[in-house]
């Protein structure tokens, strides 16, 4: 399975990314965001860091960059696309998952190992996870404060859209949300850094694997 990893100017996550994919047993694939070729892979994460240094706003001008093009056509047709962090950010200025990333409530960067409860494992991403199922996730940002209009909450919560969320709100999120989908399932986005929290030899959990092996039973049923 080939898993695309696309580097924008600023992506500071995309390597530790890329090696999260080949420790899980797949092969990455570095995607540039310049190009309009997906290269066939099955999967794609839109990694962390500061995506053109985070001018306007948060990844608004990333969501113009042509392979984001391709993204949301492919993620159309059923492509699994992973945000995470400003990847998350990402996806909402392309409008491929609702509301936005203001600043955190407590007006600074924060980074911690962030416990989360599962609220959805009906998506291309979760589906190793159970319902309920509390993990331990790096966090690190500085705009990971989730925020949408009332109208949008109701709908997110009513359809089990709400993926994981904050046991303990860090940064103000409404509903305590860290990650969403979108209605097919096959787009999520989340602030954690699942990448940072599959090897052994360095992270406290391994609880990120479960985001991986999500992915990789998914393409494999589609086979």
């Amino acid at each position: 399975m080939r898993v695309g990893v696309v580097t924008f100017p600023g992506s500071l996550d995309d390597q530790d990314a890329r090696r999260a994919v080949a420790l899980m047993g797949m092969t990455p694939v570095a995607l540039w965001h310049a190009s309009d070729d997906l290269a066939g892979v099955d999967a794609v994460i839109l990694p962390g860091g500061f995506s053109y240094g985070d001018y306007l706003r948060c990844g608004a001008i990333a969501r113009f960059a042509p392979v984001m093009q391709e993204v949301v056509r492919a993620a159309g047709q059923g492509l699994p696309v992973l945000g995470i962090c400003n990847g998350f950010q990402i996806l909402c200025e392309a409008r491929l998952l609702p509301g936005a990333l203001i600043r955190n409530d407590v007006r600074r960067f924060t980074a911690l190992h962030q416990r989360l409860r599962v609220e959805s494992t009906a998506t291309a991403w979760t589906s190793a996870y159970s319902p309920g199922q509390e993990i331990t996730i790096a966090i690190k940002n500085g705009e990971g404060n989730f925020q949408a209009d009332a109208e949008t909450i109701r709908e997110l919560e009513d359809t089990g859209r709400v993926v994981v969320r904050y046991v303990g709100n860090p940064n103000g999120s409404m509903h305590d949300i860290a990650g969403i989908a979108n209605e097919r399932g096959n787009v999520v986005g989340l602030m954690p850094h699942p990448e940072h929290n599959v090897d052994p030899a360095i992270a406290p959990t391994l609880d990120g694997q479960g985001f991986f092996t999500s992915v990789a039973a998914y393409v494999g049923a589609l086979v």
